[in-house]
């Protein structure tokens, strides 16, 4: 079954017994894709994240369900063990990064964005966020597309699925194997070449997620400027061009590839010292990594 969501194609694979069963089944799953995205998108008036900016802009505070709360928590505990590279407030970014004009910012327009970023000038006590600095942003985009996978999996298991495959947007969420107990094939993109490869995984169980500079960038007197932008410098980070984690939950693997991309150069060596299963491409062309091809990954 495949529908748009989160800016994004969506696919759903789940072996089902009976089809009048199995529609109301499908339907659940991508009603709580469909749920997450109308709370927690930037884009829309009537959501949560909408809220949560209109308090933001004000310098107010705003009271969050146990959900968001978690998710709150999730980002507070990736800020302070990444020194602050994964940083939710660095949406505001967006205001001087255009990818679609082609256009660099100015050093200026940069530092005057500078002071409106930083988890750490946000107060959260759950279940309360506020403000003290008016005009700051809080986006949940970097990773509620993960957790979204993660909870309709959750929502599919609970209705009984047990062999099944969510896919939103490339982030991939495997409920069980194919009945007959074989893997589902998984394959990693080449930037440098869309057609071919980096990897072809199988995966039984868990997740796999990707992240990449080669979606949105810039090139500018031949330097090529990546979309994903460190929130201390505010400019483009170097050093991986990709990186695929397969993880237990798609959460996990979506963040670990971020944090990754975040920290450039020495991205790689923090995946090994965590013991992720991964693979990635370097600025070099070099592809690193542990994950080989038709690996089978239980995660």
């Amino acid at each position: 079954h495949g529908f748009r969501a989160m800016g994004s194609p969506c696919r759903v694979h789940l072996y089902l017994d009976e089809a009048a069963v199995g529609r109301n089944v499908m339907n659940a799953v991508v009603a709580e894709v469909l749920r997450l995205e109308k709370k927690y998108s930037r884009y829309r008036q009537d959501s949560l994240a909408a809220q949560i900016m209109a308090a933001a802009q004000t310098g107010a505070a705003i009271e969050l369900d146990a959900e968001a709360a978690g998710l709150l928590d999730y980002a507070d505990t990736l800020f302070r063990e990444t020194d602050g590279l994964f940083d939710i407030t660095s949406g505001v970014l967006r205001r001087v990064w255009d990818f679609s004009r082609g256009n660099l910012p100015s050093q200026a327009d940069i530092d005057a964005i500078l002071p409106g970023i930083g988890w750490h000038k946000v107060h959260w006590c759950n279940p309360v966020l506020s403000f003290p600095v008016a005009g700051m942003e809080v986006d949940f985009g970097g990773y509620v597309k993960e957790y979204a996978a993660d909870s309709a999996a959750a929502v599919a298991l609970s209705l009984g699925v047990k062999h099944g495959l969510i896919e939103l947007g490339g982030d991939i969420r495997v409920i069980g194997p194919h009945p007959d107990g074989s893997p589902w094939k998984v394959g990693v993109r080449d930037p440098n070449k869309p057609e071919a490869a980096l990897a072809r995984l199988d995966l039984g169980r868990g997740a796999v997620a990707s992240s990449g500079d080669y979606e949105r960038a810039i090139v500018y007197n031949g330097k090529r400027y990546g979309h994903i932008l460190n929130p201390h410098t505010g400019w483009p980070v170097s050093g991986l061009t990709a990186v695929t984690v397969v993880a237990e939950h798609c959460l996990l693997a979506g963040t670990a590839c971020t944090v990754a991309m975040l920290k450039g150069e020495h991205g790689a060596h923090w995946l090994q010292q965590l013991g992720m299963d991964w693979i990635a491409l370097n600025d070099q062309g070099q592809i690193l990594g542990n994950l080989h091809s038709a690996q089978a990954s239980e995660a």
